[in-house]
C-alpha cells in the first residue's frame, strides 16, 4: 500500500471518527410527551419511546387513545383550576357551606394533587434511567425527572448555550435584594418561620455524601421537634410522665433545656458562645435563629401539656406510653394546622382545605406511601421570604445580630416575641429579593441543581401537567428587560433551570408564582396525605389515646397551639397572615422595613453573657431564663458539638457542611478577637 494511499485511508477514518462524535443521542431533546420513556436505538442514531400503560401512543406518545382524549376534554386546565381555586367566591361560599360538596372538593384535591407524583418513584439522581436503586435505596432523595445524559451536548440536553451562566453574575444580576419586597398577601414572618421549622424535618440533605443524598425519614415525622436519631430523643425526654426536658423561668414558663443537660444533642453553636446560652433542639441549626427556638419552644409546651390530659385520662400508663401517644397526637397536630392553614394561606385558595383523612377510607387508588423528592427539596428553598430585620419595642434586630442567640426572646419576653413575628411582613418569594445574608444560599441551590443535572424549568411544568412557556417574555410577563437579559445569558427559554425559573416567573394570585404552587402543592399533599397517621389503621380514637386525644386533634389551630402554652391575656394576633382589624399601623404593612445596626433605635448583640435574670441556690451559671434542669438518663454520654465561627449567618442548609478545628489559645484569649477569626469553614459537597 503507497503513502497515497494509506493518506486517503487516514482521512477516510478521521471523517468518520468525527461524523460518530457528531452524532447526538436524539433522547438529549426529551421528545418523549405524557411520560413516555426515551430509548435510543442504532447507536444514537434513531430513537423510540416506550408508551406502555399511558392512554397515550404514537412516535413520541403523542396521541392519546379515545377515552383519554374526552378526559382530556372535560378536563379544565391547571390554569383554569387554579382560577377557580383562587376566584369564583360566591362558589366556594356555597361548597364550603354544604358538607357532601366539601368533602367532594376535598377528596379531588387530595386524590389529584396525589395522582401527579408516582408512587413507587422510578428514578434517583444515581442513574438517569430506572434501577432497583430507584425504590429500595432510601438514602437517595427520590426525583421526579431523570438526570440529563452527561453525554448531551448542552447542561440541559440540546437547549441553550454549551455553558450555564455564572452563578455569581446570576445571583447579582436576578436575584440579590436592591431593597427589600414584602410578600403582598400579607404574609407574616410567622409563617416564614414555621415554614422553615416544619420543612426541615424532611429536608435533611447528607452534605457529607452529596446533594443526592438524605438522611431524613422521608416525612412528616416530628424529628424536627423530638430529634432524628434515637440518642438526640432520649437526651430530649425527662423520662419522667412522658415529658420532654424543660427549663422553669421565674414566671413559671417552659424553655428548651441546656445543651450541657442534654449532651448527647448535636447542636451548633460560635465557640464563643457561653454555656448558658447554648439550648438543646429537635435540629442541630435550629439555634440559628429565634423564630425557630420559638417554634421548638411552644411545641415543647405542647407535648408537655398533651401528657399532662393524658394522664387524667389513663393514670395506669407509663411514661412510655404517655410520650409515644403525645408524639402521634403532636404529628397529627402538624398535619392539620399545616393543611388547613398554612397550604390555605400558601395557597390562596377560596375553597375551605380541611384535614381529614376519612375522605381517603374508601379510595383504593391513593398509596399510604411517600418519599422526599430532590425536586420537592430545592423547590422549597424559600429564602426571598426572610425580612431584613424584625423590629420588638423599641429596638430593631437584623438576622445577622439575632443568630444563634435568643437574647431577643429572653429581653423582650416569648409572646413580644411571638407578637413582633406575627404582625410583621414577610419578603415576596420572588426574584430580587434574597438578601445579603442569604445570597449564598441561593448560589448553593443552584450550584446542587447543576451537580444533580436537574431537567429543565420547561420539562418540570410538562410533567406536572403545565404548558411549556415558549418565550421569556411569558415567563416574565411581559417584562421586556428581564426577558432579553434573561434570553441572553440562557439562549432558550428551555434551557433555563429549574429554581431560578420558580423564582423569575410573574407574581400570581397565591403566595408563591403558579408554577410553585402547581409542582410543590402535589409533593406536599401527597406527603401529608400518605402519611400513616393518615390512613384507616392509624386514623381512630385509640391511636390517640381515646376521644379526648383525637378532639386536641381534631380541634388544634396555630392559634390555639401559642394561646394555651402562654400566659393567660399574653395571646394576641395569632394567623400566618398579618393582622386587618382596623387601625393597625401602617409601619407593619409597609414594602419596608427600616433596620439599624447600632444607635439609640438598636442595639448590636454581642457575643457576651446576658444578664443573670435568675439564678438558682447552688447553680454557679447564669441562665437565660433561670433553669430547674433535669438530669439525662443513666448511661447516656457525651458527645462532641461543633461551633462555627463562620463570618455569614449559617442556616439549616449548612448543616453537616461545615468543618471545624479547634480554637488555639490565643484565639480563646479574647472573646472581641475570636469574633474576628473563622475556627469553621464551609467545605464543598462530594460530587455524585
Amino acid at each position: 500500500m503507497n503513502s497515497f494511499n494509506i493518506v486517503i485511508l487516514s482521512a477516510i477514518l478521521v471523517i468518520c471518527i468525527a461524523a460518530a462524535e457528531d452524532v447526538v443521542d436524539p433522547c438529549c431533546s426529551f421528545p418523549c410527551q405524557n411520560q413516555g420513556v426515551c430509548m435510543s436505538v442504532n447507536s444514537h442514531k434513531d430513537f423510540t419511546c416506550d408508551c406502555t400503560g399511558l392512554e397515550y401512543y404514537g412516535q413520541t406518545c403523542e396521541t392519546p387513545i379515545v377515552s383519554r382524549r374526552i378526559k382530556n376534554w372535560l378536563r379544565p386546565s391547571l390554569t383554569t383550576m387554579h382560577k377557580v381555586y383562587t376566584g369564583w367566591p360566591w362558589l366556594w361560599k356555597l361548597v364550603n357551606n354544604v358538607p357532601f360538596l366539601h368533602r367532594a372538593a376535598m377528596r379531588y384535591v387530595y386524590l389529584s394533587r396525589g395522582a401527579a407524583i408516582q408512587s413507587p418513584p422510578r428514578f434517583n439522581s444515581g442513574h438517569d434511567y430506572i434501577t432497583t436503586q430507584s425504590h429500595f435505596n432510601t438514602s437517595y432523595y427520590a426525583r421526579s425527572l431523570p438526570p440529563v445524559p452527561q453525554h448531551c451536548p448542552t447542561p440541559m440536553g440540546v437547549a441553550g448555550h454549551g455553558e450555564l451562566p455564572d452563578i455569581d453574575e446570576l445571583a447579582e444580576r436576578f436575584f440579590k435584594r436592591k431593597e427589600f419586597i414584602a410578600e403582598p398577601h400579607g404574609t407574616n414572618i410567622l409563617f416564614a418561620y414555621y415554614a422553615q421549622h416544619f420543612s426541615h424535618q424532611f429536608f435533611r440533605t447528607d452534605r457529607a455524601r452529596g446533594p443526592a443524598f438524605t438522611k431524613g425519614n422521608d416525612g412528616v415525622d416530628v424529628s424536627h421537634i423530638y430529634g432524628l436519631d434515637q440518642g438526640t430523643q432520649d437526651a430530649l425526654r425527662s423520662f419522667q410522665l412522658g415529658k420532654m426536658k424543660v427549663r422553669i423561668d421565674e414566671d413559671g414558663q417552659q424553655f428548651p433545656p441546656l445543651l450541657r443537660d442534654a449532651p448527647s444533642v448535636h447542636m451548633i453553636y460560635p465557640p464563643h458562645t457561653p454555656q448558658e446560652e447554648q439550648v438543646a433542639l429537635g435540629h442541630a441549626l435550629f439555634s440559628m435563629q429565634p423564630g425557630l427556638f420559638v417554634m421548638a419552644t411552644v411545641w415543647l409546651r405542647e407535648h408537655n401539656r398533651i401528657c399532662d390530659v393524658l394522664a387524667v385520662e389513663h393514670p395506669d400508663w407509663d411514661d412510655e406510653r404517655l410520650y409515644q401517644t403525645a408524639k402521634l397526637i403532636v404529628l397529627a397536630q402538624n398535619l392539620k394546622i399545616t393543611i388547613e392553614e398554612y397550604v390555605q394561606h400558601l395557597s390562596q385558595y377560596k375553597v375551605k382545605l380541611s384535614y381529614d383523612p376519612e375522605l381517603l377510607r374508601d379510595e383504593p387508588q391513593f398509596q399510604f406511601s411517600n418519599r422526599i423528592h430532590v425536586e420537592f427539596a430545592h423547590l422549597y428553598h424559600w429564602h426571598p421570604m426572610a425580612p431584613e430585620a424584625i423590629t420588638l419595642g423599641n429596638n430593631t434586630y437584623t438576622l445577622e445580630q439575632m443568630s444563634f442567640s435568643t437574647k431577643t426572646v429572653a429581653k423582650h419576653g416569648f409572646a413580644s416575641f411571638v407578637q413582633a413575628i406575627a404582625t410583621q411582613p414577610a419578603g415576596a418569594l420572588r426574584h430580587q429579593n434574597h438578601g445579603p445574608m442569604l445570597l449564598d444560599q441561593f448560589k448553593d441551590v443552584v450550584r446542587q441543581g447543576r451537580q444533580l443535572r436537574l431537567q429543565s424549568f420547561n420539562n418540570y411544568r410538562q410533567l406536572f401537567g403545565m404548558p411549556k412557556y415558549t418565550s421569556f417574555m411569558e415567563l416574565t410577563g411581559g417584562d421586556v428587560d428581564l426577558s432579553r437579559q434573561l434570553d441572553k445569558l440562557y439562549g432558550d427559554i428551555d434551557a433555563l433551570e429549574f429554581y431560578p425559573g420558580m423564582l423569575l416567573e410573574k407574581s400570581d394570585s397565591s403566595v408563591t408564582p403558579f408554577t410553585m404552587v402547581n409542582i410543590g402543592g402535589p409533593y406536599a399533599i401527597k406527603g401529608m396525605m400518605a402519611n400513616p397517621i393518615s390512613s384507616p389503621h392509624y386514623w381512630k380514637p385509640s391511636t390517640f389515646g381515646g376521644p379526648v386525644g383525637f378532639d386536641i386533634v381534631k380541634s388544634t389551630t396555630i392559634k390555639d397551639l401559642f394561646c394555651r402554652n402562654m400566659k393567660p391575656g399574653e395571646c394576641g394576633h395569632i394567623a400566618f397572615h398579618l393582622p386587618t382589624t382596623e387601625g393597625q399601623s401602617q409601619q407593619q404593612q409597609s414594602n419596608s422595613v427600616e433596620t439599624s445596626s447600632s444607635g439609640p433605635s438598636g442595639i448590636v448583640l454581642e457575643p457576651s453573657p446576658v444578664p443573670n435574670y435568675s439564678t438558682l441556690p447552688g447553680d454557679n451559671h447564669s441562665s437565660l431564663m433561670g433553669s430547674q434542669t433535669f438530669s439525662p438518663p443513666a448511661g447516656m454520654t457525651s458527645t462532641p458539638h461543633y461551633a462555627t465561627n463562620y463570618r455569614r449567618a449559617l442556616t439549616v442548609d449548612d448543616l453537616d457542611f461545615i468543618e471545624c478545628q479547634p480554637p488555639s489559645a490565643a484565639q480563646w484569649s479574647s472573646r472581641h478577637h475570636a469574633a474576628n477569626n473563622n475556627y469553621c469553614r464551609l467545605r464543598e459537597a462530594h460530587p455524585i
